[in-house]
């Protein structure tokens, strides 16, 4: 019996097996963006994307070099590469995985103050852009009316154009269209599963049931008859106001007729 010969054929295939295990080994980290920059592909030709926290669960971000161009909640999408594909189907540009967030966006997420954050709005219509522009500036923990968006976004108030241009809004979450309700006060969620809508505006410390108790009683405002001041519902003031202060007004015509003034932080609507 060779002994030799069989230590030898145990080393190579020991070797063999090290060497297929090595093949299955993971890809290095931004390993396809290397080799789309060692290549020389332009960087407008594709984006790059990364997997985040957020309260609505995993987020899908992805972004250009100067500004965010989509993103997609876990719930939203089976996979990566599904969020890829709907990626390059809307924008035609190929979205790679890398380990570099955009600047400004884990702040963003963690506030829930998205602002400031460049989004890239191209290829929406110049309706769609000015609403989802204005739902931009609803602070994080309050909601606003259609009729609110319409106006801050020198829109039509129809409501169809308006629910549509919300469907269409390409970054979820980070475009906070949660914070967007019909005039009763019942969240629209036309871009969100209401699952999602719920989670995230409940992290926002939105309270739904009071909100809905006012609506039962018709309270689309609440007046301060300290201040003879009125506001949204969520409206950090209205917040403010105890209880045996609150003044429920039906619409702003009758806050007007009470003497009541509309608050400058939230703008309600005046007529």
């Amino acid at each position: 019996m060779n002994y030799r010969n069989d230590e030898e054929e145990q080393r190579v295939e020991g070797q063999l097996e090290n060497g297929l295990a090595d093949l299955a080994a993971p890809a290095p980290d931004d390993f396809a963006l290397r080799v789309l920059q060692r290549v020389g592909i332009p960087r407008e030709r594709y984006d790059t994307y990364s997997h985040l926290d957020s309260t609505a669960g995993g987020l899908y971000v992805a972004y250009s070099s100067d500004a965010v161009t989509g993103s997609a909640v876990d719930i939203m999408v089976e996979g990566p590469d599904e969020f890829e594909r709907l990626h390059h189907a809307r924008t035609g540009r190929t979205a790679i995985p890398t380990s570099a967030v955009f600047p400004g966006l884990r702040p963003a997420l963690r506030t829930g103050r998205a602002k400031r954050l460049p989004i890239d709005l191209s290829g929406l219509t110049e309706l769609e852009s000015a609403v989802l522009g204005a739902v931009r500036s609803i602070p994080s923990g309050q909601l606003r009316p259609i009729t609110w968006l319409a106006r801050e976004a020198s829109v039509p108030s129809a409501t169809g154009p308006i629910l549509s241009a919300l469907s269409k809004n390409p970054v979820p979450v980070l475009i906070p269209c949660h914070r967007v309700t019909y005039e009763t006060g019942t969240p629209c969620d036309a871009a969100y599963t209401e699952r999602v809508g719920r989670a995230l505006r409940s992290a926002e410390g939105i309270d739904m049931l009071r909100l809905e108790e006012l609506s039962q009683r018709g309270a689309v405002f609440l007046g301060s008859d300290t201040t003879r001041i009125y506001c949204h519902p969520t409206c950090a003031h209205a917040r403010r106001i105890t209880r045996p202060h609150q003044i429920p007004f039906r619409n702003a015509r009758d806050a007007r007729q009470a003497g009541y003034r509309a608050c400058k932080s939230c703008r309600p609507t005046t007529v």
